[in-house]
């Protein structure tokens, strides 16, 4: 892609990213992005850290009650030690 685009800075420091480009980098709203500098240019792309994907995955069932799993061990281990005297 050899397109040139000028944009302005606003005063907040923010810039539009042409829909072309957003297209061609599979950029959505609210999509993360990164900047990297290489030889005196800049470079974004979609971010790929772990904390960009953060949240993104649901779990299929609730996690565990590990309070209530710990009780029922005790419980168990309890009634075990009981029977064994």
């Amino acid at each position: 892609m050899t397109n040139t685009n000028k944009t302005i800075i606003t005063q907040k420091g923010q810039v539009t990213i042409p829909k072309h480009i957003r297209d061609y980098l599979g950029l959505k709203i609210k999509t993360k992005v990164e900047f990297l500098i290489e030889k005196g240019k800049v470079i974004i792309q979609p971010a790929t850290s772990l904390e960009a994907n953060f949240g993104k995955i649901r779990a299929k069932k609730k996690p565990e009650d590990f309070k209530a799993a710990r009780l029922s061990f005790e419980k168990a281990v309890a009634k075990e030690a009981s029977e064994e005297k």
